[in-house]
């Protein structure tokens, strides 16, 4: 494939409409390829837009809960923090960008690519073969690189680590996904099965980059000798810590910063304000423990406030074929996250309740 010179693609956009009033704030791409790659850009403006909705989702009861200022992901022009939850952003937007291109290969969207038969015909395992359809992740792993990657125009260890986050995120896609089979044989007898490779749903590789967040490994690294800056001796410190990092392990530089309290320079807004859970169906343990982690922990109080909602209600089934609600107002019981020298004049009709600060 030739090489063109290097392309500037605003997508700015493309990211308004999509991610709602440019909630990523890197405007533009980098790239090296053929003008042919601006097919794609609405697909990888769709694949962040959906791996940033994935974050929000598995932070949404913690003290950093994806906010919008976690969409900057680039270190150009500005230093950028390297914390453990950098690593999940890199890692879950890479991953949303690789998966909606995959997918859309498969739904046909594109003419330049179609399903990955390269292994068909081939046997699987006992009583398989390789054949069908399966989603063609090389091609979308080779698209995302070239949008995703290029937005790291530095050499030193942040972007080194970006980059890694970055393919830790692609290999979850590859490493999630589902072996789908159909029978063959007289009678459905099932004597033969051929089968195929497809996208596991999003939510499952949210769910493993959310382990690996837990588990990821901050990297010591010798300070003396990163502060060469782009040197040859920096670097060679890089490489002989990355020597021993796992592929699909994520990694970090710095500590977290307290998430607790508002930082309005690095974009922290802090837990007050926020709502908790304390009762409900179905909800996790951690859930459960979610007031004490956003409040209590935090210095701050529980506060429980009554709402009306209107909801519908008596439901019933009308041959045929319609369903018909009345709409009734409940009161509603939600919890935030209040500061405690408040109490004495917060309205009548909120009902208070402290758990008392934990050290």
């Amino acid at each position: 494939m030739k090489r063109s010179t290097f392309l500037i693609i605003s997508i700015a956009g493309i990211y308004s409409t999509v991610l709602h009033a440019a909630a990523w704030s890197v405007n533009n791409f980098l790239m090296t390829g053929p003008k042919a790659y601006l097919t794609y850009s609405s697909s990888v403006a769709a694949g962040a837009h959906s791996g940033m909705e994935e974050c929000k989702f598995q932070f949404g009861w913690e003290r950093w809960n994806c906010p919008e200022s976690a969409l900057q992901l680039s270190t150009h022009n500005r230093l950028r923090s390297a914390t453990r939850e950098t690593s999940f952003v890199h890692a879950i937007s890479s991953a949303g960008v690789m998966y909606t291109l995959t997918r859309n290969c498969s739904l046909g969207d594109f003419e330049s690519c179609g399903c990955d038969d390269s292994r068909n015909g081939r046997v699987g395992g006992r009583g398989w073969v390789w054949g069908g359809c399966s989603d063609n992740v090389e091609f979308g792993e080779r698209i995302s690189k070239l949008f995703v990657d290029a937005l790291e125009t530095g050499h030193d260890t942040r972007a080194l680590i970006n980059l890694h986050n970055n393919e830790v995120g692609r290999l979850a896609v590859k490493n999630t996904m589902n072996r789908a089979c159909k029978c063959h044989g007289v009678s459905g007898s099932c004597s033969i099965q051929t089968c195929w490779l497809q996208l596991a749903e999003f939510r499952e590789i949210g769910n493993y980059l959310k382990i690996k967040y837990d588990q990821a490994h901050k990297l010591e690294m010798d300070k003396r000798r990163m502060r060469a800056g782009n040197s040859a001796d920096s670097r060679g410190a890089t490489a002989e810590t990355f020597h021993h990092v796992h592929p699909t392990e994520l990694v970090f530089l710095e500590d977290s910063p307290d998430y607790c309290t508002r930082n309005a320079s690095l974009g922290h807004h802090g837990t007050e304000g926020r709502e908790c859970l304390q009762t409900g169906k179905n909800l996790s343990h951690w859930e459960k423990r979610s007031c004490r982690r956003l409040c209590t922990e935090c210095g701050l109080r529980v506060e429980e406030r009554r709402t009306e909602v209107v909801a519908s209600c008596n439901c019933k089934f009308h041959w045929c074929c319609t369903v018909r609600c009345e709409q009734c107002q409940q009161l509603v019981a939600k919890h935030y996250c209040a500061r405690r020298d408040t109490a004495a004049t917060a309205p009548n009709h909120i009902k208070r309740r402290n758990k008392g600060h934990k050290r």
